[in-house]
């Protein structure tokens, strides 16, 4: 039997009680036994600056490895300005650095933003999938995840209390893994 396919997630979001990680330990619970989501952390990652090429950070390398190590990518983005966070796209070209050496490249990857608003962060999702096609990571382009007034399906700790919700992050995460199991080679 195949081993589950290792998914890294990325959540844009810094905050202690972001909607985003919420969201991405909701997919993490409900996705089916082929997948396994860990989110990987972004909040230490000193910021891009190319002369570190050539002496880079070692937590540019460790995150470098743990992307180069999975085999997709779930980015999980609230949205700033209609654009993605700061940290996200500090993530983003860590990752994608040195030049030539990116280690997102050909990973199958998909966005879900999700916001207190009523748009769910389509600014964001859209943003992101525009550097995903740059750094040659392909993206599911349906079902479209766009999770608007989040702050309102989730209870304290976290938990789904919405059922349209719960359903519907259901089937987007089974439909990724449909997706991550169809443009990532087999293995046992």
């Amino acid at each position: 039997m195949d081993k589950p396919r290792d998914v890294a997630v990325i959540v844009g979001s810094l905050r202690k009680d972001s909607i985003n990680r919420k969201v991405a330990n909701a997919l993490g619970e409900l996705a089916p036994a082929g997948l396994k989501l860990g989110i990987v952390e972004i909040g230490q990652l000193p910021i891009y600056n190319q002369d570190g090429d050539d002496d880079p950070r070692a937590e540019w390398t460790a995150f470098r490895e743990r992307i180069r190590a999975a085999d997709a990518v779930l980015f999980v983005t609230p949205v700033h300005n209609r654009s993605v966070p700061a940290a996200l796209k500090n993530a983003l070209d860590v990752g994608s650095r040195p030049y030539g050496k990116s280690a997102w490249s050909g990973k199958p990857g998909a966005v879900v933003s999700a916001s207190p608003g009523g748009i769910g962060g389509f600014g964001a999702n859209h943003h992101l999938r525009q550097s995903l096609v740059f750094l040659n990571v392909p993206a599911m382009a349906q079902p479209e995840a766009y999770i608007g007034v989040a702050d309102k399906l989730l209870d304290a700790s976290g938990k789904l209390v919405n059922d349209g919700t719960r359903k519907f992050l259901r089937g987007f995460v089974q439909a990724y893994a449909a997706w991550v199991f169809a443009n990532v080679p087999h293995r046992g």
